[in-house]
């Protein structure tokens, strides 16, 4: 098992808006090496990176010898998304980036790294957009696409919570810290954060959940730089940009079978855009289904209900 940081050099790659970047991608794969099995590769999420199996891995859960996804079995990769948390050092935060230049960075390491097609391409969030955004990129290259909590377009309503992510890092005093605090309102469920404290405390000041809160903004302030931070959150709405009147011309093309998982308490991709997807696309397309995870956790329940998740996905990874 391979768990080092490895690294491809793009140099002049054209992004969607006519700059030309030089950029270097790095990865990490798990499992059997690449190339000796099938390729299963993982889109992380906003705050994640490729550290996505073992003892410190987030995905740990679902990723490993005789887990969900089996790395007796597979070759497991995931790439970083350059200027993420892992590789914000020496990235320029000036260019114009949308998620569609990530997705094609992404499919082209892949082949140039000899792959010729992917067993399954998963990921959660925005890495379930940036699942949407490479499987359109080439008709016949994944066996399976598995968009977890995401939907294959912005919303006007996930642009509404970016718009305010960006406002508050670029507004406030303690800008990572703030703009934390508030995802973490979008990223779980009322119900779920009014059964974990139940109050506890007469002071305001000293209730529990303010110190869950303050310990997630601490935490991430420790990590994330601002520029970052305001990348990332900009990347995250811009998913489906660049396809959005194209949409359903690609997809009808798309031999890919696509397996949508939704989250019943989700607010930030609310489960009945997912619904709607898999309702519309079903009407064009044999190979498509969908999954609800059922959790009180909300959007970070694909960080949580791992039950669930090998529940309703292990027979994917079984053939």
């Amino acid at each position: 098992m391979s768990t080092k940081l490895n690294y491809h050099k793009f140099e002049n790659f054209k992004l969607s808006s006519g700059e030309n970047v030089s950029v270097s991608l790095s990865y990490q794969t798990f499992g059997l090496q690449l190339g000796k099995g099938p390729l299963v590769v993982v889109n992380h999420s906003l705050t994640g990176d490729s550290n996505i199996s073992g003892d410190t891995g987030w995905w740990s859960e679902l990723i490993g010898s005789k887990k969900m996804i089996n790395t007796d079995k597979f070759c497991v990769m995931c790439i970083n998304i350059p200027g993420n948390i892992q590789e914000k050092r020496g990235f320029n935060y000036g260019n114009k980036w949308i998620l569609s230049d990530v997705a094609k960075l992404f499919v082209q390491l892949l082949k140039n790294l000899g792959v010729r097609k992917v067993h399954s391409l998963i990921g959660g969030s925005i890495g379930g957009g940036l699942v949407w955004e490479m499987g359109l990129l080439d008709e016949n290259f994944f066996e399976n696409l598995i968009p977890v909590a995401a939907d294959y377009k912005a919303s006007d309503w996930l642009i509404s919570n970016t718009y305010f992510q960006n406002l508050i890092l670029k507004n406030s005093k303690n800008p990572v810290f703030d703009a934390r605090l508030h995802a973490m309102l979008s990223y779980r469920n009322p119900k779920s954060i009014n059964r974990r404290f139940k109050i506890k405390s007469n002071d305001l000041n000293e209730r529990k959940v303010i110190d869950w809160l303050n310990h997630h903004g601490n935490k991430l302030k420790e990590k994330f730089s601002l520029k970052s931070y305001i990348h990332m959150n900009h990347l995250l709405s811009s998913i489906g940009y660049n396809y959005e009147n194209k949409f359903l011309k690609l997809i009808t093309k798309n031999k890919s079978k696509i397996h949508l998982v939704g989250v019943n308490s989700d607010l930030l991709f609310p489960n009945f855009e997912i619904e709607n997807t898999y309702d519309l696309l079903s009407a064009i397309k044999k190979n498509i289904y969908y999954y609800q995870i059922q959790s009180d956790h909300g959007h970070d329940a694909f960080l949580i209900e791992f039950k669930q998740m090998k529940s309703k996905l292990n027979h994917i990874f079984e053939n």
